[in-house]
């Protein structure tokens, strides 16, 4: 089981846990968090989780080069769009998606704060809108040359 930072191996995948904060105040407020990347095919997949800060100079270098970014853009209890796309210009991946972002159909309930829709993120990447698709495959071969989006239906 893949739980907490460290290093594990399931099936030939490398996984690496690296210990960070559901908030901006070290956990105080929110606890802790694990951003985990994985290394599937000689793709690296960077999963940040309910991340809430802005990744210190040696978090990204334990990371290193991350090919496809998992990111949380609305904001609330996590990073939010304009951290968001700090963290890929950090991070440098070829492909990011965006998630943990408010959708017509997300039930919250009454006492839960606010998500963003994803489109303040895609303006914060210089993009006006970005079609979704019904799934995303990847392969080193098919990784585009710069950093591209990808919205993924719900």
């Amino acid at each position: 089981m893949v739980r907490g930072p460290g290093e594990y191996e399931i099936s030939g995948v490398l996984i690496l846990g690296v210990a960070t904060f559901h908030d901006n105040t070290s956990g105080g407020e929110r606890g802790k968090n694990t951003a985990f990347l994985m290394e599937i095919d000689g793709i690296s997949i960077l999963h940040l989780g309910d991340i809430g800060h802005q990744l210190s100079a040696a978090q990204v270098e334990e990371i290193g080069p991350v090919d496809v970014l998992l990111v949380p853009v609305g904001g609330a209890s996590t990073i939010d769009a304009a951290a968001a796309a700090e963290m890929v210009r950090e991070l440098g991946p070829m492909l990011v998606v965006p998630m943990h972002y408010r959708t017509p159909d997300l039930k919250v309930k009454p006492d839960a704060p606010e998500l963003e829709g994803v489109d303040r993120f895609l303006k914060e990447m210089g993009l006006e809108s970005v079609e979704p698709r019904p799934k995303l495959s990847v392969t080193r071969s098919n990784l585009p040359a710069s950093s591209q989006v990808v919205l993924l239906g719900y």
